[in-house]
């Protein structure tokens, strides 16, 4: 599964799914709104390019990695600390191959898929700097 969304993800029905034959190793990363002095995060993405970003990046690391299987769900809309953001379920016949797998997804996501974190604080709201050439922030 890739998604955009702004529910929240089952990760357990995922690392369910990813147990199929031959599957030796399942590495879930789990990125989270943490406390960083802030009050809630908004996110916003670019969908109609995101997503086929998201495909794509899956492809290139199954391919590369021999990966099983690979989920990619990144929320949208506003979170609150503890809340679940990206998570990345990725399974391979051995964990080298899962590590290295959901190591590189998450570098290529930070590097060039458009989403964007915007900080709402008690003493006003920041976009976060990105990774990537997309900039700090949507353009509106």
């Amino acid at each position: 599964m890739i998604a955009i969304q702004t529910e929240d993800v089952d990760i357990g029905n995922l690392v369910t799914t990813a147990k199929r034959h031959g599957t030796g190793a399942i590495v879930v990363f789990d990125g989270i709104v943490r406390d960083d002095n802030i009050c809630e995060m908004e996110l916003e993405a670019y969908g109609e390019v995101a997503v086929p970003e998201l495909e794509k990046i899956a492809s290139e690391a199954k391919s590369i990695f021999n990966l099983l299987s690979v989920d990619i769900i990144h929320r949208i809309g506003r979170l609150t600390i503890g809340e679940n953001i990206l998570v990345i379920v990725v399974g391979a016949v051995h964990r080298k191959e899962a590590y290295e797998g959901s190591r590189f997804i998450i570098e290529a996501i930070k590097a060039g898929v458009p989403i964007w974190k915007k900080e709402l604080c008690k003493d006003g709201d920041r976009w976060v700097p990105g990774e990537h050439p997309h900039g700090c922030g949507p353009r509106k």
